[in-house]
């Protein structure tokens, strides 16, 4: 399935159309979809579009001649294969001095590994004759590091040659509900909670829904979960592994790290005693994981000096590390093991509803932060939680008309009643100006609200939002 992506779609195509010489850089972790994407821009183009893989540069060279051959009649190409990189990429340039040419090298990080000098090949074949034509080069690849280091870096020598590029994100949670049309919202919700919004991930469980389970609706999630993530043959149950192993050097450094952080310890120093290391040697970890976005860092949003604030704490911004590590690592032995059924029944289904209600939270956020239009008519400025001894606010915005949204959030079984509104009006008096001027209230629940809540609700102006309606 191909969800959503207009926007990435829209600005390849309007440089396309551009007709001057192009050189854009995509990138994004592995299963983001990145060659999706490029597979539906290259459609109806004249487009040669080469995968790259762990092979030597003369073998590459050979299977990209063989996929340039249907794109371009030229006799010549039938009789030849490109000897070096330069030559070939000289070649495609002559083919397009007259009518545009795509070209995308993907996974272009394993064409380096045999040729470190690549970079600058690259860029003196630029500079030389690339931008002179109209070529469309598409440098594309998975291993994030690799990309923004010796491709995006100032000190790489392609450095201010691209003329676009895009780090291509997980989808919205919205966005992952699209490939779930016979899940209730509910249903929805769990499935981007455990994997996050990876196209390859939300369709494997799409696909087990058909093959496997189509007449068993109770058990939509459950099955998915045991087959994919809690077999040793499952499609996700060594993922993480691959992701660490592809983008860092210390894997193991690192999954300590985010082990204690699914755990419950997100203070620096608390981790750093967790894993045995110095405040300092840990943090440098922990940057190179916000980095590539797979933990972030939370402080008060009413904080002034967020950087410096003591009451940051670290959390993990993937929903399906943050599950892999807090139900499928700590249980490996009893995995392998073939108990998949005792891990599900005892360690997770207890503990879901737990685990979703941080989740809950952080959609709850992206909803005020993309889809405000739809009911609450007022855009945030600044949008977050707040914390402190005393109390603790999952959402507070700072609306552009000088306005706050005070908001709660429940993955409850109930109806939310009116003792959480109270509740929330109570802590809106114990935060510091300016944030408590112009207050408006705000729920979400996953289960309804009370007759008694809407109908105060009504009255005093309070926005309840239901799982519904953030669908």
């Amino acid at each position: 399935m191909f969800i959503n992506r207009h926007q990435e779609l829209a600005a390849l195509e309007r440089m396309f159309q551009s007709g001057a010489a192009e050189f854009f850089v995509l990138y994004g972790r592995r299963r983001v979809g990145k060659t999706e994407l490029l597979t539906q821009f290259c459609k109806e183009k004249r487009s040669i579009y080469f995968l790259a893989s762990q092979l030597k540069e003369r073998d590459h060279l050979r299977q990209l001649t063989e996929t340039a051959r249907p794109v371009i009649n030229d006799p010549l190409l039938q009789s030849l294969v490109f000897d070096d990189w330069e030559s070939a990429l000289i070649y495609f340039t002559q083919q397009a001095q007259e009518e545009r040419l795509v070209l995308v090298l993907d996974e272009f990080q394993y064409l380096c590994e045999d040729n470190a000098a690549l970079p600058s090949l690259i860029q003196r074949f630029w500079d030389l004759h690339g931008k002179n034509s109209k070529l469309f080069l598409i440098l594309c690849g998975s291993q994030v590091s690799f990309m923004e280091r010796e491709v995006l870096a100032e000190r790489s020598p392609l450095y201010g040659r691209r003329t676009g590029q895009l780090r291509l994100m997980s989808l919205s949670y919205r966005d992952s509900g699209y490939f779930f049309p016979e899940y209730s919202t509910k249903e929805k919700l769990i499935a981007y909670g455990i994997l996050g919004g990876i196209p390859a991930y939300l369709n494997r469980f799409a696909l087990h829904r058909l093959n496997h389970s189509p007449n068993a609706p109770e058990k939509a999630l459950e099955q998915p979960i045991k087959d994919e993530l809690l077999s040793p043959q499952g499609y996700l149950f060594d993922e993480v592994n691959f992701l660490l192993r592809m983008e860092l050097r210390e894997p193991r450094t690192y999954a300590s790290i985010l082990q204690a952080i699914a755990g419950g310890t997100t203070r620096l120093n608390e981790i750093s005693q967790r894993i045995g290391l110095s405040p300092t040697d840990t943090n440098k970890y922990l940057s190179v994981l916000r980095e590539l976005g797979v933990v972030k860092r939370e402080t008060p949003v009413t904080e002034r000096a967020p950087q410096k604030s003591k009451k940051g704490v670290y959390k993990i911004a993937d929903n399906y590390i943050k599950f892999w590590f807090r139900f499928v690592q700590p249980n490996r032995s009893l995995i392998e093991s073939g108990n998949a059924d005792l891990v599900h029944q005892q360690m997770i289904a207890p503990n879901l509803s737990q685990y979703m209600g941080e989740i809950f939270e952080g959609i709850c956020r992206e909803y005020i932060s993309r889809y405000w239009e739809e009911k609450l008519k007022v855009a945030p400025k600044q949008i977050g939680g707040h914390w402190g001894s005393n109390l603790e606010i999952d959402v507070l915005t700072e609306n552009v008309d000088d306005s706050h949204w005070f908001g709660e959030c429940k993955w409850w079984n109930a109806p939310v009643g009116e003792n959480v509104l109270n509740h929330l009006i109570e802590n809106t008096t114990k935060v510091l100006d300016p944030w408590k001027r112009n207050p408006r209230y705000i729920l979400f629940s996953a289960n309804g609200f009370t007759d008694a809540l809407k109908q105060r609700a009504e009255k005093e102006g309070v926005s309840l939002i239901e799982a519904e309606d953030l669908f």
